[in-house]
């Protein structure tokens, strides 16, 4: 191994949100958290040295990133998932989520019908209530342990209540599905069918477990790509999130128009000049990172597979197909939503992600982040079965 992912890392006192706010959020101050979807991990060395040099240098004027940014971003991703976005396609964003709300003003109006599948990371539903857009739900369906989309009640909600918008969340947050290519072409065809465009959230796309693989949406076919709004970010894959740069592709001249329109209107005039900078070294040179960090990822998740199984079989793990939150199914415990959280804040005293705020189907789950060093992970893991261990 070339990087040290054991390396624990004390994120106390730097303002993380993650580990700095648990009075402020009415959370114990000795909790462990194990939430927000950031890294443990320093970024890659290659992107903290650019960062240094930029410093260094000490001017921070007015920029934007010129061709050597788009060949670094276009290559990582013909490299990673043989799609190769193009550089007018390119819209800035600050985030994904700024993204997503940027495009609900943009290809709808008050009023209008937006669909999202739950359980699904929660600024998708607030991002439609909060521009007042008709929140529309196909929730997930979890059958054998494995989550399915239900493609009847999908056509069905969309043709019902005349959705506009799909928010699609691919890889899956918070229940880890990698979706299969028929999967992605059967939402592609039902949604030019009925018109509606599909904005896809491919945050978690660099993050997958073996034998399965990231299609990006707009690399099915110029058909799909032409009704899709692709949204993409260094932050997930390179613990970039504090640096605020995002890249949305948009294949469509006419719907890139209306998107870069809207986003000018929120007063928004470009990326963030380190986030570029980190961004592009990132892309550049981070690929021995990212494969050393997915194998970690996966001892990461084999550990707590295993601790699951041999100590703590009350709980269920639903087997990831990619990103690095686990989603834990509590039901057995048959503790209602409330005393569940309660259990696992004061009890287990773990900061995890309750379940219900992911929508319809997150009751009696809690979503955890494993991208941290091994020796965070057993005592948060021991820390639960010590809690779960009282409860007999």
């Amino acid at each position: 191994m070339n990087y040290h992912f054991d390396q624990v890392v004390d994120r106390r006192g730097s303002n993380s949100i993650k580990y700095d706010f648990a009075r402020e959020l009415g959370k114990p101050q000795d909790i462990l958290p194990m939430w927000v979807a950031d890294m443990d991990f320093p970024s890659p060395p290659e992107v903290r040295e650019a960062l240094h040099k930029a410093c260094d240098y000490g001017v921070f004027g007015y920029t934007q990133p010129k061709e050597l940014y788009m060949e670094a971003v276009s290559n990582w991703f013909l490299k990673q998932h043989g799609f190769c976005p193009k550089a007018q396609w390119l819209v800035f964003s600050p985030g994904v989520v700024f993204g997503l709300s940027a495009s609900v003003r943009a290809f709808t109006e008050p009023g209008d019908s937006v669909l999202i599948q739950q359980p699904v990371y929660e600024p998708f539903g607030k991002v439609v209530v909060a521009n007042d857009r008709k929140l529309v739900i196909n929730e997930l369906r979890l059958h054998e342990g494995h989550y399915e989309i239900d493609f009847e009640d999908f056509e069905e909600k969309i043709v019902k209540n005349h959705v506009k918008l799909f928010l699609f969340c691919s890889p899956q947050n918070p229940v880890g599905r990698v979706w299969k290519r028929e999967e992605l072409m059967r939402i592609g065809q039902i949604c030019l069918a009925h018109q509606v465009l599909v904005v896809s959230d491919e945050i978690h796309c660099d993050f997958t477990y073996p034998g399965f693989s990231h299609i990006m949406f707009p690399s099915l076919n110029e058909t799909l790509a032409q009704n899709c709004v692709l949204c993409t970010a260094p932050s997930k894959t390179f613990n970039l999130a504090g640096l605020q740069v995002s890249n949305l592709f948009v294949p469509n001249e006419s719907l890139r128009k209306k998107l870069r329109e809207e986003i000018r209107k929120t007063g928004y005039v470009g990326p963030n000049q380190l986030g570029t900078i980190a961004c592009e070294a990132a892309y550049r040179y981070g690929d021995l990172w990212l494969k050393e960090l997915s194998s970690y990822l996966k001892e990461n998740l084999d550990f707590v597979r295993k601790y699951l199984d041999e100590k703590l079989p009350q709980i269920h793990l639903i087997e990831p197909e990619g990103t690095y939150l686990l989603w834990l199914d509590f039901r057995a415990l048959k503790l209602s939503p409330s005393e569940l959280d309660d259990f696992i804040t004061k009890k287990a005293r773990l900061w995890l992600d309750d379940g219900p705020i992911f929508g319809q189907g997150g009751e009696g789950f809690q979503r955890m982040n494993i991208a941290c060093p091994r020796s965070i992970l057993e005592i948060a893991m021991d820390r639960l079965k010590w809690a779960i261990d009282g409860l007999n």
